[in-house]
């Protein structure tokens, strides 16, 4: 049964169980490692009280200055830094290697460099636009050479900053995924996981089950 105490009771098999404070702190621990926020998770670490178990600042020190220069546009540079701690990465990673070549040709764009954004198109991603999985975002790429200003182009969303944060979080997955980490943090595991359990029950249960779990809700109640 849900209770408006959001506690579910036991209506499968057994007891809900309370989740730890160390869990807690784990779960938080491991995102601040994934995203690359070194500073940030030492201090938790000295603040909480918890045990250094590995140095984890190696890991992060070479993920972070990547992440950074995906963030700051200078796609080159992460490519480079990338082929050198993970040299067959983006060979075998066509998705991500996609990514970081049409941010690049965005850009060049962005820096007025047509004659740029267009030998890149012709020497780097004239093979991808034989894959319908491809084309449409090649297309929106390409469109934006036709814009004097392609920043109040219909294709804006290339040129902004959540373009850039979506391609160094593909890129950083990718490179924890190439050194056999976990790819997604424990946080978001569990936010999936919430999400599939509270939409099963409210199937189920119906009325007497708990509505179907959003983030969004949530953080607005």
């Amino acid at each position: 049964m849900w209770k408006e105490d959001g506690v579910i009771e036991p209506v499968l098999s057994g007891a809900a169980q309370k989740v730890s404070d160390s869990e807690v702190r784990k779960i938080v621990l491991s995102y601040l490692v994934h995203n690359c926020f070194k500073e940030t998770a030492e201090t938790f670490i000295a603040c909480s009280g918890m045990k250094r178990t590995a140095d984890c600042s190696v890991d992060i020190d070479k993920r972070k200055p990547i992440y950074n220069h995906v963030l700051e546009g200078n796609v080159l540079k992460a490519v480079e830094l990338t082929n050198l701690l993970a040299v067959d990465l983006l060979p075998t990673n066509k998705d991500v290697h996609f990514e970081l070549l049409t941010l690049h040709f965005v850009e060049l764009v962005r820096a007025k460099d047509c004659a740029g954004a267009l030998e890149l198109a012709q020497k780097e991603l004239r093979d991808f636009s034989e894959q319908e999985h491809y084309r449409e975002k090649l297309q929106d790429c390409m469109a934006l050479l036709a814009y004097e200003e392609p920043e109040t182009s219909p294709m804006f969303s290339l040129l902004s900053m959540d373009h850039r944060q979506s391609v160094a979080d593909a890129l950083n997955c990718a490179i924890l995924a190439h050194a056999n980490l976990p790819s997604y943090t424990s946080m978001e595991r569990l936010l999936q996981h919430t999400t599939v359990v509270r939409q099963y029950l409210n199937q189920e249960l119906g009325k007497d089950g708990p509505p179907v779990f959003t983030l969004k809700a949530y953080l607005k109640g």
